[in-house]
């Protein structure tokens, strides 16, 4: 695993005000990532970690702090940059795939080069991409003539497709099956294999267990940052 630092959160906070005062999302939250980690964001409802996936996705900003992604201070971005910074540094997997019904395999794991301005090449990278994840033979299928797991695998293709800083994954395996769970996180630990730098948002224990690293956010605030043996290196 390389040294060089992807992600670094210093101090940050996010402070949303209601009609009946404040609520701290996130209260002081320090950490750093390493290029080609695998880490899962654990916490229970109220934790916090929506709100701060939301900031590390570029989605929202956060009230004090810094966030650097490598090495760029993007806290303060402005809507059209933090837009620019999702569509070309980040790989995003959803729980529910979010895969463009009309459209093949192909041409929604293609969308980001679309959005990004970077469609030169566009379907080779699309066909390159399907075939990372073994399905380099249904690229032509919408999604409904693909299983759960397809859909998944399509939906982290696309999240590759721009060679992205870090891969963000928001309960990826909540609507599959447990064999087909581990399909997918053995999936993702191919990817940290190859350096790149995933991380898992879940609130299962036993897929966070497949991560080197779990960090646990309770009422905003960082509370453990466990280092491990990963699931599949203990069998």
């Amino acid at each position: 695993m390389s040294t060089e630092t992807v992600i670094r959160l210093e101090g940050l906070t996010k402070t949303y005000k209601t009609g009946g005062g404040e609520v701290h999302a996130l209260r002081g939250v320090s950490f750093a990532v390493q290029r080609g980690e695998m880490v899962a964001l654990m916490g229970p409802s109220g934790s916090g970690k929506s709100t701060l996936m939301n900031i590390l996705g570029c989605l929202d900003r956060p009230t004090s702090g810094q966030y650097l992604l490598e090495g760029e201070d993007v806290s303060r971005l402005g809507d059209a940059e933090r837009a620019r910074i999702r569509s070309k540094r980040i790989g995003f997997v959803f729980q529910s795939f979010n895969l463009l019904s009309r459209m093949s395999a192909m041409d929604n794991v293609a969308l980001p080069m679309v959005y990004s301005g970077n469609g030169h090449g566009g379907r080779e990278r699309a066909a390159r991409a399907l075939q990372e994840v073994g399905l380099g033979h249904r690229g032509h299928h919408r999604p409904n003539q693909l299983s759960g797991g397809e859909q998944q695998r399509v939906a982290i293709a696309r999240a590759l497709v721009n060679n992205p800083s870090f891969v963000l994954a928001d309960e990826p395996t909540g609507n599959l099956d447990s064999r087909t769970s581990e399909e997918i996180m053995t999936l993702f630990r191919s990817l940290q294999d190859r350096g790149i730098t995933v991380l898992v948002v879940t609130h299962e224990r036993d897929i966070a267990d497949w991560c080197g690293r779990m960090l646990l956010l309770r009422d905003g605030a960082l509370v453990g940052d466990e280092r491990r043996v990963p699931r599949e290196l203990v069998r």
